[in-house]
């Protein structure tokens, strides 16, 4: 199978490398200039109709969405490499309900805490508290369900702990309150300690 990942460092494409690498898939990477615009060519919105990277092709079919390629990685290669739950299981139903937890319940916020860069007025203060309150509550229940064992689904790693761990060290660098949470940020270490997450990405 060929696989192309088309990224830009440090960017949102970044957690892709890391289960790339995590599952040990050869593929190729292929640079894409956000900051000289080269995700907005007719080339690359022919893979990505919205211009952003990650973006995965698979025997030349693309796959965009970093939650759809993540999924995709996990059902594909990570049941035989024991990275993702067996099908049918009631760990695979945690697999995608906490995966999807961390893109869209959790990472739905993370925009008002961006900082302006200047053109647009930044999140006023009142708002930013709001924000950081729910994420506040977020993380809770991140701890809480960790206080059940060391990984997000029982006693060993998974692909699930890189995917929900990708948004919350990213929501971390943005100020969110993870450090208050003591079982998530000592988990967010152990998994950001990982061999595979420490390439060059």
């Amino acid at each position: 199978m060929s696989i192309v990942l088309y990224w830009h460092p440090m960017s949102s494409a970044t957690p892709i490398a890391y289960a790339l690498a995590e599952l040990g898939i050869p593929h190729e990477r292929v640079k894409i200039d956000i900051r000289a615009g080269e995700q907005h060519t007719p080339q690359f919105r022919a893979l990505n109709p919205n211009g952003k990277v990650p973006t995965l092709t698979v025997n030349g079919a693309p796959l965009f969405e970093a939650l759809a390629i993540h999924l995709w990685l996990g059902h594909t290669y990570g049941v035989a490499r024991g990275l993702w739950p067996q099908p049918g299981t009631p760990q695979a139903l945690q697999a995608l309900s906490w995966s999807t937890w961390a893109y869209v319940s959790y990472c739905a916020l993370l925009p008002r805490l961006e900082v302006s860069d200047g053109s647009e007025p930044a999140t006023p203060d009142t708002e930013r508290a709001q924000v950081l309150d729910s994420l506040s509550t977020l993380l809770a229940v991140l701890d809480g369900h960790l206080q059940a064992a060391p990984w997000m689904l029982g006693q060993d790693y998974s692909l699930v702990d890189l995917v929900v761990s990708a948004v919350i060290g990213y929501s971390a660098h943005l100020g969110a309150p993870v450090a208050a949470h003591p079982r998530v940020q000592a988990w967010l270490e152990r998994v950001q300690a990982r061999p595979a997450m420490q390439i060059d990405a």
